[in-house]
């Protein structure tokens, strides 16, 4: 017998092994369903394998690169042979400074470095460690509808209760207070925000900030502030520690993803109190080793030398370009979208005479091979909405609208 059969042999062996065993996963993952664009994009890659050449408008994922400063830190890091070994879970002292200067300098927070600051792999990891420094089994989380997917499917992963509350267009995807009081909240343990919101493109209000503080501390509710896309197509941006006492209830994240075109990179910052600090880094201790040295110089090589003119080009000049683009296909579409909206998403709501927004984005997707989110996976809010991301080139968009426009003349 030569090693393929006798390998094949013991293949077929483990096979029927395994269906004569009982396996069962996890009761927590019949909560949640696997991931839309993870599903989604197994489907635009068969469609692509066939020759559709399928443009993605959809994923949020900035195309550009980081500067050539922060890519040559990298490399330089990497040479050095002493660069390779476990990192604090807390971070280096590099790139807190950075982060604690960066936060100084954009948004006039002043934060402890030391104590401060918390560097994450990225904010999907900050939601997780968050929830489980903070929320048993059982009690509630506040979520947007619409919102981030992950604050959903992470909470409920961990055994909370999600209660969502409105974000509607006509109060420009901001909270609405007097609803939010008429809720029972003895079981709220954190809220979750995101301004500038995604996937609305509402922008961060101060008088929304005042009065989340204010919130937070009359029901001892954390109120958790993501804040990845301050410096998209903004001109303003804002934090929710800019506010008076706000440290003292509130966390916010933010990310490197967006702002300095590192999504692959994984690196963002989570600011509060050193008590909510400590928490949370209790948690991430016991499940992280840190990220690679290289990365995080390279990251605090970014945050501390990327001024004023490279956010601008990077962050609004070029994303404003592309928005031209999208507005287009959008009213290509028949749909209406707030010109005042922020962030590098454009969201628009569908014409009222399609059923369903799949009706919609699914026609687009194989008629004019163009791949657009639909709302609906952001929460029922969205279910007349689309998203259209603004994270490709120009004449990539241009080419879609001109499939758009081919396929709607039909």
């Amino acid at each position: 017998m030569d090693n393929n059969q006798h390998n094949d042999n013991i293949g077929t062996a483990d096979d029927s092994n395994m269906k004569q065993c009982r396996f069962a996963p996890a009761e927590r993952l019949a909560t949640v369903s696997e991931y839309y664009f993870s599903r989604k994009l197994k489907e635009v890659a068969q469609l692509n394998a066939e020759g559709k050449d399928i443009i993605s408008l959809a994923i949020g994922s900035p195309d550009m690169p980081p500067s050539e400063r922060t890519i040559q830190t990298l490399c330089e890091v990497a040479k050095q042979p002493d660069s390779h070994g476990y990192q604090p879970t807390m971070g280096t002292p590099e790139l807190r400074n950075a982060m604690a200067a960066f936060y100084n300098k954009w948004y006039g927070v002043n934060l402890d470095a030391k104590t401060e600051i918390q560097p994450l792999i990225g904010s999907k990891e900050g939601i997780l460690h968050t929830t489980l420094a903070f929320v048993n089994p059982g009690e509630e989380v506040l979520v947007p509808n619409p919102g981030y997917p992950t604050y959903t499917s992470l909470s409920k992963i961990l055994g909370a209760k999600v209660v969502n509350y409105n974000l509607r267009e006509d109060n420009g995807w901001q909270p609405d207070f007097d609803e939010l009081e008429s809720m029972d909240l003895s079981r709220v343990k954190l809220m979750w925000t995101n301004y500038p919101n995604m996937p609305t493109g509402g922008n961060a209000r101060k008088e929304t900030y005042e009065k989340l503080v204010a919130f937070a501390k009359k029901h001892s509710i954390v109120v958790v502030n993501d804040n990845p896309y301050s410096f998209i197509l903004n001109d303003n941006p804002m934090s929710i520690l800019q506010i008076p006492g706000a440290k003292d209830c509130c966390i916010e994240f933010n990310s490197m993803s967006k702002s300095h075109n590192m999504p692959g990179w994984r690196v963002a910052m989570c600011a509060s109190n050193a008590t909510f600090i400590g928490w949370i880094l209790k948690v991430k201790s016991n499940i992280d080793s840190g990220t690679f040295r290289g990365i995080q110089l390279a990251a605090a090589e970014a945050l501390q030398n990327n001024g004023t003119e490279w956010h601008h080009e990077a962050n609004i000049t070029t994303y404003a370009r592309r928005r031209k683009y999208a507005e287009e296909i959008m009213k290509v579409l028949g749909c209406t979208y707030d010109t005042a909206q922020v962030g590098m998403f454009l969201w628009g709501r569908i014409p009222d005479s399609y059923n369903d927004v799949e009706e919609l984005t699914e026609r687009i997707l194989h008629e004019a091979r163009v791949f657009i989110t639909p709302g609906f996976i952001f929460g029922s809010n969205g279910k007349r909405y689309i998203r259209i991301s603004l994270c490709a080139k120009e004449e990539k968009i241009e080419a879609a609208l001109n499939r758009i426009k081919t396929c709607m003349a039909r």
